[in-house]
């Protein structure tokens, strides 16, 4: 196996420093999914889906969109999800990477600026490796960061358009965008805003809609991923017709992919049904927050407002360590480690989700404080 030994050098280096991946399988109490209002086996989308079966909606697409893939199921959930969003139109695609690649490796121009968060997400980061336009970091969550980054720009010369790309809500550090605050600078200097709702779509908004619900609609595109909160598979690109228009035009991972499943695509329909009629599961999702942040306040979970609670342990191999041993006991926790997050800050990723009950998170809370007291003790 000489051919892959580079391969395996390198494998064997992300082990030794307590970085290696492994798949494991579906066990334990739910702390790790991002399906936070439990509908990803739930009968209410199981029925849909029977539904849809039975009304003759196809499995599989046949080919790209742009060929013999484009069904009606998925004009029908564009359409859906524009009206449940509040925008002109809605693209869906097979994922929320793809979708970002898209859009960030599409929209922008050569001679244009997309100023990004820190923190956003890979595939942000993936689609502006793939564009034309320059890119620059700013402090996370520093809308001033962004103002003095456009100065500087438009200072040196640079006269293009400005995108401002951010998600509405973090999903390792649980915190939430100034999204009002970047959304007036976007207007101010005549940007354009792209905000990521993966993990605020469903659970926040009126009607769970998100965060960027409410914000002014002319310069703003979101992105809403349909596998979290709506506990399907897929992405939708929400914003101006135009965008719709050119990303079916230009953006070659959505002209170049066979379409999502149409049945995917009808289970994603009555997704948004179900969570715009769905301030049950909201409150029953939030009451669980506040019961978890209550029981694991005392370990250091980071303070915030959101589902997401991360517990900050520094070292990668003690991190793993405990994520192991929370499984082995029946609590599904992740570790998350560099490159994901920055060096020196691996975490277990708590995540709060329906499929939990508050006697789950007082029991995981019991099992936490052995496990944080006897790795602070061998590691001492």
């Amino acid at each position: 196996m000489h051919y892959f030994d580079a391969q395996a050098r390198d494998l064997a280096e992300l082990a030794a420093r307590g970085r290696g991946r492994r798949l494991i399988g579906r066990e334990g109490a739910d702390f790790a999914s991002n399906d936070y209002l439990g509908l990803a086996d739930s009968p209410a989308l199981r029925e849909a889906v029977a539904a849809a079966l039975a009304r003759g909606v196809p499995i599989g697409s046949g080919g790209s969109r742009l060929l013999r893939g484009n069904q009606t199921e998925h004009e029908a959930l564009e359409a859906d999800a524009a009206a449940f969003f509040g925008r002109e139109s809605a693209l869906y695609f097979s994922s929320g990477y793809a979708a970002n690649a898209a859009l960030l490796g599409t929209l922008p121009q050569r001679g244009d600026l997309v100023l990004f968060d820190e923190l956003v997400h890979a595939s942000a980061h993936e689609g502006m490796r793939l564009g034309r336009a320059e890119t620059r970091q700013t402090a996370h969550n520093d809308v001033a960061a962004f103002a003095a980054a456009i100065a500087d720009w438009r200072r040196a010369g640079g006269s293009g358009r400005v995108w401002i790309t951010v998600e509405s809500l973090y999903s390792m550090d649980g915190d939430l965008a100034p999204l009002a605050e970047l959304s007036a600078l976007a207007g101010a200097e005549d940007a354009i805003l792209i905000v990521d709702e993966a993990h605020a779509t469903g659970v926040y908004g009126p009607q769970g809609q998100g965060l960027a619900y409410g914000l002014p609609r002319d310069n703003l595109i979101t992105l809403h991923t349909c596998g979290k909160a709506l506990g399907c598979e897929g992405a939708l690109v929400a914003g101006p017709k135009v965008v719709r228009d050119f990303l079916v035009n230009r953006g070659r991972a959505f002209i170049f992919s066979t379409a999502p499943s149409p049945l995917m695509a009808a289970a994603v329909r009555a997704a948004l049904r179900i969570v715009g009629e769905g301030d049950a599961l909201r409150t029953a999702l939030f009451d669980r927050v506040r019961a978890a942040r209550a029981a694991l306040g005392p370990f250091g979970v980071l303070d915030g407002p959101s589902q997401v609670l991360p517990l900050i342990l520094g070292d990668d191999v003690r991190t793993m360590t405990v994520a192991g041993l929370l499984q082995e006991s029946g609590f599904d926790v992740r570790g998350i480690r560099p490159p994901t997050v920055p060096a020196g800050t691996s975490r277990l990723r708590i995540s709060i989700t329906n499929n939990v009950t508050l006697a789950d998170i007082a029991a995981l809370a019991d099992r936490l404080a052995t496990l944080i007291s006897a790795t602070e003790t061998a590691a001492a």
